[in-house]
């Protein structure tokens, strides 16, 4: 068996984690995960991964930390079963000091995703995120055993709150000293205290310290900085264990009629929704994707993520803490009363307490993290049993942390408030439906209340569906409209979503579903159709038009984005839109004014015209002030003839993780993008790097994400070169029959 430290290996692939083995497969619509998993397949995969010890292991500790499997994992060292972890989201560890020999060892790990569905969306299969050697002692902190807060915020004085919880598991008790350290951004430290503690034998300890920090900079969605907060244990002046944690000093406040504020400044939050693939890689984590991510939705004016629905990886909150977002981290998408045949209600019952304490503990001191959710559209929000259950969940979290408030994302509030469940949260969660924000808020006027999910507003990158201000749900061509005229039966437009939390002060923010597409979950269609329409960005993180009424909304700088293309048929009437904020929008066809348009007198955020199709240059002039502050235009495409190749970096580090996105487009001989372009693109690759991954952001494109080459979506497609782990040059040449091929020279150092 391949448990055990003698299977003959050899015959295996070797690989490197993080690993997600179903985004290799092929997409069927017999695979068992169903249209809603993706269409890809799941199955039960092993891992086996051999090392060396060297020397003693006297007085030390080693452990395996896993972020997350995806699911049902049994974990062996040397033959000798450490443990299973169903929930695929768990971060966990094992010691394998008791079982360790000087010389060759063997971790075996078995992961079992073959009974499916066990999720609404697509959830990958394997180690999916990173695994940790830890090398401690027998005196150490526990597991995710540092905690920080900051209780007293003022422009003048922080005051830091710092606990250490200590295990000593020698048959010594031990007098030890926790010496906690604060350094600012630039490495100088503004405090230090130190505290002496007798640690009883095979027992443990939690030793709390206040520290102060004068005129503290404070983090914030705008500012997020960060001082680094050191946390070090010593026995006999020896060092024995050192962790360090981001420490963003910051307060906020929800108010019943005001809202939210970070900081005493009032502001709204203004999130979106993800699920954990990262489009082409899968549920591979990669850090430097998961930052192009959230760059490109701070570049929309996003400032919040909820991560839906359930633990996110460590990293994401480390970027979050990092680059200034707020995060509501969600633990549940499901408690007893299970959404697919398979998913984690099967094993609620026995696991929910350690999994919500472990994610609360493990994330409680991140400066982002402001809201946890117990859970995500709960069934047992309309049973008699819901409000206990809820209240019970809400304990965990307040016995592991009270400086957060606790909400959930409810889709039934009015039978939550009928069976107690929202007593047991501090804000609440209305998903969807806007006309419920003032009826609850008349009904009960001094609860707390966020849009924890609105929206689903679907689009196809460059779609449209005319006429532009009528609803058109489904279309022969399995495409969803881009205009912002296409949406769920249960959700809204993306303009009135908005506008409905806007427009009221009590409502603290909004989390739009989704901020980027994912896989699975394709609404609303079935099979061929396997990934999401729900993105306000798309599988390859190109902007679908609504991202620029967000970015007009959500930002101070001038925004004015034109829609449609202009390639249409002669004598057409089309719809054009203007997504902006100025206060005013010419519009020109080939120099010649359409007609102006303004805001004054509606409550529109978007502009309109009828304009006859005429080829050549369609031009929006905006104005604020009566000044030209900013210009878009769009032009007709001749024939596709070259393409072009757009790397968000030319340079990388030479760590066999890093990556280059290389936006692909299909270009008319005047280098003009051209609409519709749908060649077949061929890459190849040479020198200090690999193809990671293709895409081209078609909901209902069947083609492996792993491969060579890729079919344009209306002129654009994806190509992702990841770091082979060695230094050179790399150069990219990409081709297709009938055009013009491209080369690009790029370097991993």
């Amino acid at each position: 068996m391949a448990d055990q430290a003698s299977f003959n290996d050899s015959s295996w692939r070797s690989l490197d984690l993080p690993h997600d083995w179903s985004i290799e497969g092929a997409f069927s619509p017999t695979n068992p995960a169903t249209n809603s998993g993706g269409s890809l397949p799941g199955g039960i995969g092993w891992y086996r991964k051999s090392f060396k010890i060297e020397g003693s292991l006297e007085g030390k500790k080693l452990f395996v930390e896993f972020d997350g499997v995806y699911m049902n994992s049994t974990v062996w060292i040397n033959g000798q079963m450490l443990g299973t972890r169903p929930y695929g989201y768990a971060t966990f560890q094992y010691d394998l000091s008791p079982f360790l020999k000087v010389g060759n060892n063997v971790i075996a790990v078995r992961v079992d995703n073959s009974r499916q569905p066990n999720s609404r969306w697509y959830s990958g299969s394997g180690i999916y995120r990173h695994v940790w050697l830890l090398e401690t002692h027998e005196i150490r902190f526990e597991q995710d055993g540092t905690y920080f807060t900051t209780p007293v915020v003022s422009s003048a004085e922080a005051t830091v709150k710092a606990q250490a919880s200590l295990i000593n598991e020698s048959f010594e008790s031990a007098m030890v000293e926790v010496k906690v350290n604060i350094y600012e951004a630039s490495g100088l430290k503004v405090n230090e205290q130190t505290q002496t503690q007798l640690v009883a034998a095979k027992s443990s300890t939690t030793v709390t310290q206040q520290l102060k920090v004068t005129s503290p900079h404070l983090w914030s969605t705008e500012h997020p900085y960060l001082y680094k907060a050191v946390t070090e244990i010593y026995k006999d002046k020896k060092l024995l264990q050192s962790y360090t944690n981001n420490l963003g000093i910051r307060y906020y406040h929800f108010d019943t009629d005001k809202g939210f504020s970070l900081n005493g400044v009032s502001m709204k939050i203004l999130g979106v929704c993800n699920h954990h693939d990262l489009g082409c890689l899968g549920s591979a984590l990669n850090d430097r994707a998961l930052e192009r991510q959230l760059r490109i939705l701070k570049n929309m004016g996003c400032n919040a993520i909820r991560t839906s629905h359930n633990p996110p990886a460590p990293e994401l909150l480390d970027l979050c803490d990092k680059m200034g977002f707020l995060v509501m981290d969600e633990a549940f998408d499901c408690w007893y009363i299970g959404k697919t045949k398979y998913d984690f209600h099967r094993y609620f019952r026995k696991w929910h307490e350690i999994e919500l304490h472990d994610m609360v503990v493990r994330d409680r001191s991140h400066p982002s993290v402001i809201l946890w959710s117990i859970g995500n559209e709960i069934p047992e929000q309309g049973t008699p049993n819901g409000g206990h259950i809820a209240r019970h969940l809400a304990r965990i979290v307040r016995q592991n942390d009270t400086t957060r408030l606790i909400t959930s994302a409810l889709s039934s509030v009015v039978t939550a408030n009928a069976n107690g469940y929202s007593k047991a949260l501090d804000v609440i969660g209305i998903n969807y439906k806007v006309k419920w924000y003032d009826p609850q808020k008349k009904k009960y006027p001094k609860r707390l209340y966020i849009g924890s999910e609105t929206t689903s507003a679907v689009a196809s990158r460059g779609v449209y569906h005319a006429p532009a201000n009528k609803l058109i749900y489904k279309s022969a061509d399995l495409q969803c409209s881009d205009y912002d005229n296409c949406w769920v039966p249960w959700g809204n437009s993306a303009e009135e979503a908005w506008v409905a939390v806007k427009n009221r002060d009590f409502m603290s923010g909004l989390f739009v579903w989704t901020g980027f597409d994912y896989i699975g979950e394709p609404t609303p269609y079935n099979y061929p159709a396997v990934s999401s329409y729900f993105g306000i960005v798309d599988l390859c993180g190109f902007p679908k038009d609504p991202y620029y009424l967000y970015q007009s909304q959500w930002t101070s700088r001038p925004v004015l984005h034109l829609l449609p293309h202009w390639n249409w048929n002669a004598g057409d009437s089309v719809d054009v839109l203007a997504f902006t904020n100025c206060d005013e929008v010419k519009l020109y066809l080939n120099g010649q004014l359409v007609g102006s348009r303004n805001f004054t007198g509606t409550d529109k955020i978007h502009l309109a015209w009828k304009v006859a199709y005429v080829p050549g240059t369609l031009k929006a002039e905006g104005y604020k002030n009566n000044h030209l502050v900013k210009t878009d235009e769009v032009k007709t495409a001749g024939p596709a003839a070259q393409i072009q190749l757009i790397a968000d970096t030319n340079l990388i580090h030479a760590n066999a993780t890093d990556l280059i996105f290389v936006t692909v487009k299909v270009n008319d001989a005047n280098g003009v993008l051209v609409p519709n372009a749908d060649q077949l693109i061929h890459f190849d690759l040479e020198g200090a790097g690999k193809i990671a991954g293709v895409d081209n952001g078609n909901s209902i494109s069947l083609e492996p994400h792993k491969a060579n080459q890729r079919k344009a979506f209306n002129g654009m497609c994806l190509v992702v070169i990841q770091s082979n782990g060695k230094n050179g040059n790399i150069k990219l040449k990409a081709s297709a029959p009938g055009l013009e091929s491209k080369e690009l020279s790029l370097r991993a150092e």
